[in-house]
């Protein structure tokens, strides 16, 4: 069984116990997910015995060489949503209740109107099937990190005193889309100085201020993300500077080396946090210790104090991403990927940590 069915069959399971006849897929992540084409303008129709990708003029060709054969490459209206209804016995039409606009949602409705169905609010049901990463998207994730690897090697090169944040987050995308990333992951951070204070701070266009320089960024292959955030020093380390950057890198060693299948999520954010914390940071770390990576920039599972009882399983792929913010003055910031795996765990990161001086 090919990667394509093994998500359809999971999905039909995770339908009927939801007494589901059918599923309307309109966002792009899940359209990519299960039918194989990329295409943010179309959308899919999976019923418990057949799939449907819809796709306009522009992408009927791409649809039907990169679909996968278990689908129907149909253009819109041909067959009507009607007929799908009424063909498959449709009652209970589920819908992407945390993806679709309202103004959509009414159109489903109106064009349903008469049929007899019942719409469905399908929650968490691709976030849950997605979380556990196959042996192809492991490898898609890894070489888009391999590629913001590269990244950070060439940065080190190049980077100079009148270079800008701007300068700096343009330089790592364009060394990424030379290289084979489709586009970066997310808006790329490279802020400096008391900017690096901002977590998600947005790169100026001024001078590299001296101090920590943050640089959260990553590629994306076939459609998954990588995620990486490493910490460099902008002239001399300082004595506080050397012992804020120690205390994120103990953190996050830390909480990888604890992670393992079976591990509870809550228990690696409080690793970290404990440590920050008993260096004299306490309040300095105000995010999660991270999120899954995927098809989207943060899936599940999420990995924060606030994740009750629930445990690392086998197939999922987390960051691992402490760090220290001290307003007005600077922060500091380190991540990793890491996938788990049977009795362990795998880093995908394979990039320098040590404090670097430039």
């Amino acid at each position: 069984m090919n990667a394509m069915d093994a998500r359809l069959n999971a999905l039909r399971q995770k339908m009927s116990e939801m007494n589901l006849d059918a599923i309307y897929v309109n966002s792009a992540e899940n359209h990519l997910y299960m039918s194989g084409f990329d295409n943010p303008d179309g959308h899919l129709v999976i019923t418990k015995e057949k799939a449907y990708v819809f796709a306009d003029f522009r992408y009927i060709e791409a649809a039907k060489a990169e679909a996968s054969s278990a689908f129907e490459v149909c253009l819109p209206n041909k067959p009507t949503l009607n007929e799908i209804v009424r063909d498959g016995g449709v009652k209970n039409f589920g819908y992407e209740d945390r993806r679709m606009t309202c103004a959509s949602l009414a159109g489903l409705k109106k064009t349903l109107d008469g049929m007899g169905v019942e719409f469905c609010p399908i929650g968490g049901i691709f976030t849950e099937i997605r979380s556990y990463k196959t042996d192809d998207e492991v490898e898609s994730i890894i070489a888009a990190q391999r590629i913001a690897e590269g990244a950070f090697a060439h940065i080190l090169k190049v980077i100079n005193y009148d270079m800008t944040e701007t300068e700096v987050a343009a330089e790592l995308e364009y060394y990424m889309k030379k290289h084979g990333s489709e586009k970066p992951s997310f808006d790329t951070i490279a802020v400096s100085g008391t900017a690096s204070a901002r977590p998600h701070g947005v790169p100026r266009p001024v001078k590299l201020e001296k101090g920590f320089l943050t640089m959260d960024y990553g590629a994306v292959v076939n459609g998954y993300h990588s995620d990486m955030t490493r910490t460099i020093v902008i002239g001399k380390a300082d004595a506080d500077i050397t012992k804020l950057y120690n205390t994120v890198l103990e953190a996050q060693c830390a909480a990888i080396d604890a992670i393992t299948e079976g591990a509870k999520n809550a228990n690696m954010d409080k690793i970290a946090r404990d440590i920050i914390d008993n260096a004299g940071y306490r309040g300095c770390f105000g995010h999660s210790l991270g999120h899954g990576v995927g098809l989207e920039i943060h899936e599940q599972p999420g990995v924060s104090g606030g994740m009750g009882d629930a445990t690392l399983k086998v197939g999922q792929i987390i960051t691992v991403e402490p760090g220290i913010y001290i307003e007005g003055k600077y922060g500091c910031r380190i991540e990793d990927m890491v996938l788990i795996t049977k009795g362990g765990k795998q880093n995908l990161t394979d990039c320098p940590k040590e404090l670097i001086e430039v």
